[in-house]
């Protein structure tokens, strides 16, 4: 008998045997496979790992995310993508891979595609084919269905490190230089809006949760995410929001804009959005203007000067007001735009970081502070610097702070 029909014959016994009773552990499921996996007199004469192996898969494919869950315990592993039963890809140190492995059948997808919106009370079927929904260690999955995905269910899971990366990790690996780490720490503790924009994929959410251990320890803060992501770091008094799908029953939508206003009766100090792609930037604005200094965000843009562009365009999708007063709602409300890119080598770089100075003959005005420079290419690796260009103009949170511009 080869492994694959041994593995499913095996499992097939151990459901059977798991079927009538209830509220089973972890610890009582694998004393159920061993006691199979002794019952088979075939497997003495397989050698010892390989029986590991299948004792792990057929757990794995009853508790956990079967043939997904030792890619989902690979801290090397940063993306998994699934098209279909029968095509898995993952993203390895950087680099793509198709796996030589598949789910047994369409319908062992579906119930680990079940466990996993379960998991985070989330629905998807024919009638809501499209969601967004969590891993228990924080990982993000987006899931699109039949009707609406053609090759079968295609899941995409998004993972992030299980120690969050530090502002120093990230100096380390050259993602951004020391000197521009020292004044976002200034930034940050004196109380300035920062909006982090970058393409998927460019480290967006990783570099949000670095710039949290800079806020200081006794400040309230309140998390506003679609998916709850973020690690922040050193936050003690920290409140965490995530959206709400309705299930078309008696469970009501609760968005991004509604737990934006919310979070202002909740005292906070700073307000973290996770992301903004929509009419919700118009609800960060009002929290950027109203006092609640030291708020941040992040946003899919090309360039820091395209975030701007993009801000004005989500705007307009939530509120219709004139584009003057939407620049001068910007323009009063952003401090600071740090911008991430994905360069050719596949390596996260901060790659701009520019200072919003106000608002002046039509038009929003800023300029660069840090910009990346890069120098050449050596093996396959691209080497560059992020130059300063430019000191802080703006001083008065820094003065009110007691801090110095450095």
């Amino acid at each position: 008998m080869d492994y694959g029909e041994m593995k499913r014959r095996l499992s097939s016994r151990v459901q059977e045997r798991l079927g009538y009773v209830r509220d089973v552990t972890d610890g009582e499921v694998e004393d159920v496979i061993d006691e199979e996996l002794l019952r088979e007199q075939e497997l003495t004469v397989w050698p010892v790992a390989q029986r590991r192996r299948l004792q792990k898969e057929i757990f794995d494919s009853l508790r956990r995310l079967d043939i997904l869950q030792i890619f989902v315990e690979d801290s090397d592993v940063t993306e998994i993508m699934i098209n279909g039963p029968e095509q898995i890809f993952v993203e390895k140190n950087g680099q793509l891979k198709l796996l030589d492995v598949h789910f047994d059948s369409p319908e062992r997808l579906q119930a680990v595609i079940q466990q996993i919106v379960a998991g985070c009370n989330r629905t998807v079927n024919a009638a809501h084919p499209v969601v967004d929904a969590r891993l228990p260690d924080g990982a993000r999955v987006n899931v699109v269905m039949d009707p609406v995905a053609l090759n079968g269910p295609i899941v995409t899971i998004r993972r992030f490190p299980r120690e969050p990366i530090t502002m120093g990790r990230l100096v380390e690996l050259h993602a951004i230089s020391y000197e521009a780490v020292e004044l976002l720490q200034r930034l940050v503790q004196a109380g300035y809006n920062i909006v982090v924009s970058g393409g998927t994929g460019s480290g967006k959410t990783t570099f949000l949760n670095a710039l949290s251990e800079f806020i200081p320890a006794d400040a309230r803060v309140i998390t506003i995410e679609d998916s709850a992501e973020l690690q922040l770091l050193g936050c003690t008094n920290l409140v965490r929001l995530e959206t709400r799908v309705s299930n078309g029953e008696d469970c009501e939508e609760i968005d991004i804009r509604q737990l934006i206003r919310t979070s202002l009766r909740m005292r906070p100090d700073r307000i973290i959005v996770g992301e903004v792609r929509g009419g919700e930037a118009f609800d960060l604005l009002q929290c950027l203007n109203t006092g609640h200094d030291g708020s941040m965000s992040t946003a899919h843009a090309n360039s820091a000067a395209d975030l701007l562009a993009r801000l004005e365009n989500m705007v307009l999708m939530g509120m219709d007001l004139p584009l003057t007063a939407i620049k001068q709602q910007i323009a009063a409300g952003v401090d600071i735009i740090v911008h991430l890119s994905r360069l050719r080598d596949r390596s996260r770089r901060v790659t701009e970081i520019v200072e919003v100075e106000g608002f002046g003959n039509g038009e929003i005005r800023w300029h660069p502070l840090f910009l990346f420079e890069e120098q050449c290419e050596e093996n396959q690796k691209v080497v560059g610097n992020l130059v300063p260009v430019e000191r802080l103009r703006s001083m008065q949170k820094l003065q009110a702070a007691g801090l110095s511009s450095g």
